[in-house]
């Protein structure tokens, strides 16, 4: 090894990157329910990025995103892959991945939990030297991994099951266990990565290391321990629960409608056992830091939390993420502390899923992705107050979940718009109505603004080639406020 190639190395900071699945931004701002004291603490030395968002509320898209840089239609996975024919929904391999460009930057490279966003798991060809991954098939209970099979002994006294209409299968909402939490998969997967850390750390290159839960999505199972910690607290209902949905899209109604026959008490347990297991994920934060502290590397290590998506567990009356363009399921959290992070800030910037992969590679001195879909935000975290042009809009899409679905939402400011390809448009004004029951779209006043909006949407379109709405010009796709080829003013 070179003199030079070693000083690089020796500026190159670890990273360890922990990912939830399906976790709202709010668990881990301030005065909320939830249980977070680890995270809490990461934030008190780090920086809180408030307007982080997924750029599609989906697993697979979202964090083939996260690895690649690129919005969905770009990557090609659109939906989840494994709900989709073998030719549907497939990773386009001819980009790079952040942990490729890091592996080539002389890092060690480990991955560990879900994976999730291409079918073959193999993703030591997408950078990662060494791994123990999960794919889709643990979540219906046929997973393996190197530590066994999972098998959960429910509370038949605490749980609650969604059953009907006729021809659907009941299916476990939420749920109480005496199954330690190192014998589940949040636990399992940690150890795994413990193991990596343990030797990564003795070694002389510098490692990124991805620990990826699947929770605290999926059906609500907690720990009985976890549980009785929440027997104290006051987890309400969400403000917007009993929104009647009179003036957004007629799917939204529809979708509401499947969870309408549950009791409260049946929502508020959910929402119990939601929170408990951020709880669960949270308390395993010291077990991936302790080996990285017994090294004395802490100080030189960038710590990443994020999640790939949110879940609305009763926000607008829904659940799951897969339906509605509401702040529940596109924020996510976003913490990030480490060398020359600012400590105990909070971010106002725009920052997606899909910029966090090229960041980490501008913060370990490898080449870039060259993604025309995302940036870098490492100024950002050392001066998080100076917010970049690139940072002050906000863009996701949306393109269904096995029914096909066209979304495109562009956040500026305070101000939230969503143009649906399947029924008319969405306006608000997070400021004024943070809980989204009020759409402004038909507001007279509102409508020079709506215009100037989709006009930047559609700039964003041109910019990142998404081909398929933008050769929208024959005669039945005319119902945008302006077309295609508007310019912003």
């Amino acid at each position: 090894m070179s003199g030079a190639h070693r000083l690089a190395i020796m500026n190159q900071p670890n990273i360890l990157l922990v990912i939830a699945d399906g976790m709202q931004a709010g668990a881990v701002e301030p005065n909320h329910p939830c249980l977070t004291p680890n995270l809490t603490s990461l934030a008190d030395r780090g920086v809180r990025f408030k307007n982080a968002h997924t750029t599609c509320p989906t697993c697979s898209p979202a964090r083939a995103s996260l690895m690649t840089g690129l919005l969905p239609h770009n990557h090609g996975v659109l939906e989840v892959e494994h709900g989709r024919d073998e030719d549907q929904s497939v990773l386009r391999t001819q980009y790079p991945h952040f942990a490729q460009q890091l592996s080539d930057a002389g890092y060690s490279t480990g991955y560990f939990g879900k994976w999730h966003i291409e079918r073959t798991n193999e993703v030591a060809n997408f950078g990662w030297q060494e791994s123990v991954v999960k794919g889709a098939e643990h979540v219906k209970g046929l997973g393996r991994g190197d530590r066994g099979p999972q098998s959960l002994q429910i509370d038949e006294a605490l749980r609650g099951e969604v059953s009907g209409p006729k021809g659907y299968r009941t299916v476990l909402h939420w749920g109480v266990t005496d199954t330690p939490l190192l014998e589940r998969y949040p636990g399992t997967t940690v150890l795994d990565a413990e193991d990596y850390l343990q030797k990564a750390t003795t070694e002389q290159s510098p490692w990124c290391c991805c620990v990826s839960f699947s929770e605290p999505n999926e059906a609500l199972v907690v720990g009985r321990e976890t549980w009785d910690q929440y027997a104290e607290i006051d987890i309400p209902l969400p403000v917007n629960f009993q929104d009647d949905l009179s003036d957004r899209p007629n799917f939204y109604q529809r979708q509401r409608k499947i969870g309408a026959n549950l009791s409260d008490e049946h929502w508020k347990a959910a929402r119990r056992c939601y929170f408990g297991r951020i709880t669960e994920i949270d308390s395993l934060l010291p077990r991936l830091l302790a080996p990285i502290e017994k090294a004395g590397q802490l100080e030189n290590t960038v710590v990443v939390f994020l999640a790939d998506h949110g879940r609305y567990v009763g926000g607008h009356g829904f659940d799951a993420h897969n339906f509605g363009a509401f702040e529940e399921i596109y924020r996510i959290p976003l913490i990030v502390a480490g060398p020359e992070v600012a400590s105990g800030k909070t971010c106002e910037a725009f920052v997606s899923i899909g910029d966090v992969g090229v960041t980490l590679n501008d913060l370990g001195q490898a080449e870039s992705m060259n993604s025309t879909d995302s940036n870098s935000f490492k100024s950002l975290l050392h001066s998080p107050d100076d917010i970049l042009e690139s940072f002050q809009t906000g863009y996701a899409e949306y393109h269904g979940t096995r029914f096909p679905l066209m979304q495109r939402i562009l956040w500026e400011g305070p101000w939230k718009f969503v143009f649906n390809g399947f029924d008319f448009d969405e306006l608000y004004n997070l400021d004024d109505d943070p809980y989204e029951m009020q759409n402004l779209i038909n507001e007279e006043t509102q409508q020079d603004h709506i215009q100037k909006m989709m006009a930047k949407l559609w700039k964003r379109v041109r910019e990142t080639g998404d081909r398929a709405i933008l050769e929208s010009h024959y005669f039945s796709m005319r119902f945008a406020a302006v077309g295609p080829d508007a310019s912003v003013e």
